[in-house]
């Protein structure tokens, strides 16, 4: 499918430079490439190739778009999808003016993440019960995802060499394999080395894994059974339950670094995020809360 080539135009081609350039991730490269697929396929009903589009074929297939139902979001990609993949003709000189220059993105509200305050946080950490047959390694995976706000996917895929201890950072690989470096802090550190040190080797009972979180068969540890442990230790502390999501942790990571005044563009890095835009959404969060905060104690609130 996105190898389709028409003449001298491969939307594969379009998507590698996206992927090196931009890191987009998998999911996103292969949303774009249907979404191009299907502006091909009404191209070539109207007997076109993409070199000969009009600003009146990009109105056509959107509006064939909006009358199939399409949600807001998808709409918006498609049309990111096109747009980019005529400015990407535009700078290999393949034509001299895109038919996408006049057409704007649609915007539509993006809901906000939900985020644990700093109790709730503080509650999922001590759940954990560390005299437990894998309690320092759950401790320690909760304590490494508040510290550094990973994904979970990049949290079960850590390895051991992707650790430095002693300088206090760890190396997590991000979308579109984008490496990135990211502080531990002292109380992840301190349960990590316990981890290591007494938790890991009883459980790999003399073997190897290159993996730093481990199940009992040891094999690494994967984002469902992550998943199952967040949300055991959520109802163990008595977090609701439409509040502990997969991604839960890290969006608390955020609100509080922001809440606290640290600066956009270090939490961006630390998030791995590809476009502040993406990390700007964790602003409203901190505002909206600071505005109930007012409301709630100041006397003229």
């Amino acid at each position: 499918m996105t190898g389709k080539k028409n003449g001298d135009i491969t939307i594969a081609d379009y998507l590698n430079t996206l992927t090196v350039e931009k890191g987009i991730s998998l999911n996103t490269k292969e949303a774009y490439g249907r979404d191009l697929k299907r502006f091909f396929d009404y191209l070539k009903e109207a007997g076109k190739g993409p070199k000969k589009a009009a600003p009146g074929d990009i109105s056509g297939f959107l509006l064939k778009l909006k009358r199939g139902g399409l949600s807001a979001r998808s709409y918006a990609r498609t049309l990111i999808a096109v747009r980019g993949f005529y400015r990407h003709l535009l700078r290999n000189n393949i034509i001299k003016n895109s038919p996408c220059s006049y057409i704007d993105v649609p915007s539509f509200n993006k809901k906000l993440p939900r985020y644990l305050s700093f109790e709730e946080v503080s509650g999922l950490l001590q759940s954990a019960d560390t005299r437990a047959k894998n309690g320092l390694r759950d401790k320690a995976m909760l304590e490494v995802l508040y510290a550094t706000g990973l994904r979970v996917s990049e949290l079960v895929n850590l390895r051991l060499n992707d650790l430095n201890l002693q300088a206090g950072y760890l190396k997590a690989l991000g979308k579109g394999n984008k490496e990135r470096l990211v502080p531990l802090g002292e109380e992840a550190m301190r349960w990590l080395k316990r981890y290591i040190e007494g938790g890991r080797p009883p459980a790999l009972k003399g073997g190897f894994s290159p993996y730093l979180f481990i199940t009992n068969r040891k094999t690494r540890m994967t984002r469902k059974h992550f998943w199952h442990l967040i949300k055991r230790f959520g109802q163990r502390a008595g977090i609701p339950a439409e509040k502990i999501k997969p991604h839960a942790i890290r969006h608390s990571f955020a609100t509080h670094l922001l809440e606290g005044g640290a600066d956009l563009r270090a939490v961006q890095e630390m998030l791995g995020h590809a476009d502040i835009s993406t990390t700007q959404i964790y602003t409203h969060i901190a505002a909206e809360r600071l505005k109930k905060l007012h409301k709630r104690h100041h006397p003229r609130g």
